[in-house]
C-alpha cells in the first residue's frame, strides 16, 4: 500500500505544480496571480511534508478550502482562472483527505491519520 500513498501524494504535488505553472500561462489579476502561485508552492511543500508527517495533509485541506473561496472572491481577469482554481481546489480537497497508510508487522496496513 505504500505505492498508494506515493500516488496520492504525487497527485497532490502535481496539482500544486500545475497551480504554479498556470499562474504564468495566462494573464491573471495581481491578486489571483499571487494567490495561485503561492498556494501552488505551499501545496507542493505540504504534500512532500505529508509523506513523512501524515497529518500535514490537512494543511492541504485548508489550502483547498482557501483556494476555492478565493477563486470566487478575488477579482479575476478571466473566467478560466476562476474555474481552473476552483477545480484544482476540489481535486486538492479530495486528495488531501486520503489517509497515508503505514505497514504494520509486514503483513497488514493501517490507515494513519
Amino acid at each position: 500500500m505504500q505505492s498508494r500513498t506515493a500516488t496520492v501524494r504525487g497527485i497532490n504535488i502535481a496539482l500544486g505544480v500545475w497551480l504554479v505553472i498556470s499562474a504564468f500561462l495566462w494573464r491573471h489579476s495581481q491578486g489571483q496571480f499571487t494567490n495561485t502561485w503561492v498556494v501552488g508552492a505551499l501545496c507542493v511543500l505540504f504534500a512532500v511534508l505529508a509523506i513523512w508527517a501524515p497529518r500535514a495533509r490537512y494543511l492541504n485541506t485548508i489550502l483547498a478550502i482557501w483556494l476555492f473561496l478565493s477563486a470566487w472572491s478575488i477579482p479575476a481577469l478571466s473566467a478560466g482562472t476562476v474555474w481552473n482554481n476552483a477545480l484544482v481546489a476540489i481535486g486538492l480537497f479530495i486528495v488531501s483527505l486520503v489517509p497515508t497508510e503505514v505497514a504494520v508487522r509486514r503483513s497488514r496496513t493501517v490507515p494513519r491519520l
